[in-house]
């Protein structure tokens, strides 16, 4: 029980998350012996959603609460970016910059652009958390799981490209900086 109280606290739970299928309201109610909405080894998506490993680090976690919350919101070029309270709306860059700074991974009050990420960060990889990102677009790996506003290969039925922050499957990362933040 204290296992799967967990994993709803990395679930959004606005009323408005609940009209667009986060797990809680697309399940019609959820068995705490329900297998599939416990942490695994992995993270995993379950109905659109993203439940985070077993053993991440607190980012970790706060990182996918945070896409977790925006996830089907629709696309909305600069959207997000004046500053982090929520938006009715996300581009890519303004999508990656609140998920780091609700994870406590990103400083100032203002989210960055696309440009901005190649300069963010370290340089590669990073184990837990990786933004991809060029001059035009920006994308955001986490726990293994791509959140990201560019489509092509939707993970959720009925989801279309450049509809908004999404969970997805990879991608090429061909034509893209890797950036991570330090120590995740």
């Amino acid at each position: 029980a204290a296992m799967l109280a967990a994993v709803f606290a990395l679930l959004p739970s606005s009323a408005s998350a609940a009209k667009r299928g986060d797990v809680r309201a697309s399940t019609g109610g959820v068995s705490p012996d329900d297998p599939k909405y416990r942490p695994a080894k992995k993270a995993k998506l379950v109905n659109g959603f993203a439940i985070a490993p077993k053993g991440a680090p607190k980012p970790v976690r706060k990182a996918i609460r945070a896409a977790n919350e925006i996830n089907g919101m629709p696309y909305k070029y600069g959207g997000g970016h004046a500053s982090f309270p929520r938006d009715n709306g996300y581009g890519c860059s303004d999508t990656v910059s609140y998920v780091l700074y609700k994870a406590g991974l990103l400083g100032g009050k203002t989210p960055l652009d696309s440009g901005s990420f190649m300069r963010w960060g370290k340089k590669g990889k990073g184990k837990w958390i990786t933004v991809y990102t060029n001059p035009g677009h920006a994308y955001i790996m986490i726990a293994g799981l791509r959140f990201d506003t560019g489509f092509r290969d939707n993970t959720v039925r009925g989801l279309h490209p450049g509809r908004g922050p999404r969970w997805g499957k990879k991608r090429s990362t061909r034509g893209f900086v890797a950036r991570a933040p330090r120590g995740y």
